[in-house]
């Protein structure tokens, strides 16, 4: 099955509006002249994000970009208040953050599965003519309206689309990998831009209750910094990962050289973002079975400093090395994340 991966959606978001107070006397047998019993408007319900890491991708604003919260009852009668508006509570995959498409501000970011964080208030209820009783005012006429609730027009955007992110020229065989080693099934096939989304796989390690996310990125092309092809678009999603996988092809297919490809590739990530090329790094030589890839990776060892596997998805040699090696590099990050956080 191929999943579509949303991993930034635009939404319209409303809390709810404050319910308007009530403007009544009360009318009964025996208090002909009965006083003001108008109650108070409900106030409207917030609109909360709380993180969940059972939430892969944002698929569920894509479909539905517009979400309200309830709106506070009106007051009544016998001085009874209206209810206030039931909260509500929208799930988003932990690491999204929240843009102001007004302003391109920041206004929120969900880090932490269990985080709730109130994104905009309900409004406050209207005031009923009970309200305004007084010595000097024994019959008062006034009332308030319900005020409105907050609302906005946002971008949900996940900062950290997956563990590792794999990165290569199209047809490098990432799709083909993904499909192997995770429960993922990305679309494969012999031409450019096969993958146009980033799908998410899970690589699960049963005996060490481990797993670790895997996101094919979309293949890049030379000139992707400055925004050709999909560059921007692809850039990006590498920027969320927490580690690059490089994959590379070992046979040089179309007559591609895997050493060239691989400097062309870091240029790109270091003329879009200096930084990233200070994120983790492993590069992976893949159909190890063709003819001239022993060669090339020969070429390729005497050239890298950065770790560096062969593999054929073909034949999956060398795969069950790759596990344990991503699996060792997502350790050492969950380790120091964890002692930062101490």
């Amino acid at each position: 099955m191929f999943c579509m991966f949303y991993d930034e959606v635009k939404v319209s978001l409303s809390a709810g509006n404050g319910g308007d107070g009530c403007f009544s006397f009360r009318r009964a047998k025996y208090e002909p002249k009965g006083g003001p019993d108008g109650g108070n408007g409900g106030r409207g319900g917030c609109l909360f994000l709380t993180g969940d890491t059972n939430q892969a991708d944002l698929t569920d604003y894509y479909f539905k970009p517009i979400w309200k919260a309830k709106n506070g009852e009106t007051g009544r009668g016998s001085d009874q208040h209206g209810a206030k508006g039931k909260h509500l509570y929208l799930k988003v995959p932990v690491g999204t953050v929240v843009i102001d498409r007004e302003t391109e501000e920041v206004v929120a970011e969900v880090l932490e599965h269990g985080d709730e964080v109130l994104l905009l208030e309900g409004g406050d209820g209207g005031k009923g003519n009970s309200e305004f009783k007084s010595s000097t005012n024994r019959a008062p006429r006034e009332f308030t309206y319900g005020k409105p609730g907050q609302k906005g027009e946002f971008l949900f955007v996940i900062k950290t689309i997956a563990d590792i992110g794999l990165v290569g020229f199209p047809n490098a065989g990432k799709s083909t990998l993904l499909n192997t080693l995770t429960n993922a099934h990305p679309k494969i096939g012999a031409y450019p831009f096969t993958t146009l989304f980033p799908t998410v796989g899970i690589l699960e390690y049963p005996d060490l209750y481990e797993r670790v996310t895997i996101a094919d990125i979309p293949g890049l092309i030379e000139g992707a910094s400055e925004n050709k092809g999909l560059g921007h678009r692809f850039l990006k999603h590498i920027e969320r990962c927490k580690v690059i996988v490089f994959m590379l092809d070992l046979q040089g297919t179309d007559n591609r050289d895997p050493l060239g490809d691989y400097r062309t590739l870091m240029n790109e990530l270091k003329l879009y973002k200096p930084r990233l090329i200070k994120k983790p790094m492993l590069v992976i030589g893949n159909k190890l079975d063709e003819p001239d890839a022993q060669k090339n990776f020969e070429k390729l060892k005497s050239k890298l400093t950065v770790p560096l596997l062969s593999i054929s998805c073909l034949s999956e040699d060398g795969l069950d090395a790759l596990k344990l090696k991503l699996l060792e590099m997502m350790q050492e990050i969950r380790s120091d994340e964890a002692k930062s956080n101490d």
